[in-house]
């Protein structure tokens, strides 16, 4: 059985939405399992930048010295819930220290940025970039990921600082209108890896299937698609881990109007 990791960590955004990161973890805490999730205490403080061009290092750094204890001793798969996309740093880390691990990046955004070419300062679009082995040395995998266990699906907001890496490192890209299930598995075994980790950013999603997102982009996967693909994966690959991410509802009221469909995205992960 997985163990659910609640982690609420708003402080890699840069929306202006950021702390709604917080309702959207607990909402979807409450419709998890007790006995098998763990919540990871978050700062409150936002905390500051230690002039590297990453915003809130400290606390980000804080976050994820304490996902990582949590991991150490949680039973596996685990399936973390954030908060934003900085989360996935420590999980995917762990996850993939053995290296038999491709990690399949269902995102709006490629989030390869770099502190010294990112628009914003923001973590959550660096995480990736950090799973490489690169960026700051603060925040630099310790367990680096090959560039050829990538595969990107869903990414349609790419900055101009991200494509060369896109393009040097060749990492495998799937749009919105490019993918089935038979070349995502394709593209996932190409890797030679016998495990995945399962990234889901909800902004992947059309706009049309769920409301509550910081970063709402158009034109993208029906949740239907969605759940399709993770089936399908999840029936070739065992499962390393996973994390569901930038659940930002515009109230806690509100939380509930997208909790179906998140909740069927858990449900193809977890089964």
């Amino acid at each position: 059985m997985a163990t659910f990791m609640v982690v609420p960590a708003w402080q890699g955004s840069g929306s202006s939405r950021a702390m709604r990161l917080i309702d959207g973890a607990e909402a979807i805490r409450g419709d998890l399992p007790s006995a098998a999730t763990v919540l990871v205490d978050v700062p409150v403080e936002a905390g500051e930048s230690l002039e590297t061009g990453v915003n809130r290092l400290a606390s980000i750094a804080t976050i994820r010295e304490r996902q990582l204890a949590a991991l150490r001793v949680a039973t596996a798969p685990v399936i973390t819930i954030g908060g934003g996309c900085a989360v996935e740093l420590a999980a995917v880390e762990h996850a993939a220290a053995n290296g038999d691990v491709c990690l399949l990046w269902i995102d709006a955004h490629p989030d390869l940025n770099a502190a010294d070419g990112s628009p914003s300062g923001a973590f959550d679009g660096m995480v990736l970039r950090s799973l490489l082995g690169q960026g700051i040395p603060q925040l630099a995998s310790t367990a680096p990921l090959r560039p050829d266990h990538v595969v990107v699906l869903g990414a349609r907001a790419i900055d101009d600082a991200e494509q060369p890496v896109i393009d040097d490192l060749s990492i495998r890209m799937l749009s919105v209108d490019d993918w089935t299930p038979a070349k995502l598995i394709g593209a996932l075994q190409a890797s030679g890896a016998s495990k995945i980790y399962i990234h889901v950013d909800l902004d992947v999603l059309d706009p049309a299937d769920i409301a509550g997102t910081s970063w709402a982009e158009p034109f993208g996967l029906p949740a239907a698609h969605l759940v399709e693909l993770i089936g399908a994966v999840r029936a070739e690959f065992e499962l390393a881990g996973a994390g569901i991410c930038g659940f930002a509802p515009s109230s806690p009221e509100r939380a509930s109007d997208d909790m179906g469909t998140i909740l069927r995205i858990i449900g193809a992960l977890a089964r």
